[in-house]
């Protein structure tokens, strides 16, 4: 009985790992999105949100067999959750921006 045990697993992770669908890119970049706050940033949540929802819905249609449309939907998540990522960045930077900038005119009026 020992024998067959791990040629069972071996079977059992071999046919799951058929199906099984790569979510790990998507939900990194759902991750890094929510991260640096995108959920924060008007554009950015919606990119982020729709990033979710893709993604659980990606899980659903793998689960009902649908694997081909389960992947697109998995690139389509990544895409809007990459997208939502480098909204953010751009409204942190636009931030800092006018910070650098307040900062210059201050000093300016201080010297005068």
């Amino acid at each position: 009985m020992r024998l067959f045990t791990p040629l069972i697993a071996v079977c059992a992770l071999g046919c799951g790992g058929a199906q099984a669908l790569q979510t790990d890119n998507s939900a990194s970049a759902i991750r890094a999105a929510e991260e640096v706050g995108a959920a924060k940033v008007p554009r950015a949540s919606l990119h982020l949100q729709l990033a979710k929802e893709e993604m659980d819905a990606a899980q659903k249609l793998a689960k009902s067999g649908d694997k081909e449309k389960a992947v697109s939907l998995l690139m389509r998540a990544e895409a809007d959750a990459e997208l939502a990522l480098v909204l953010a960045h751009e409204q942190i930077e636009k931030t800092e921006a006018a910070r650098a900038v307040d900062r210059v005119r201050t000093l300016q009026t201080e010297t005068r």
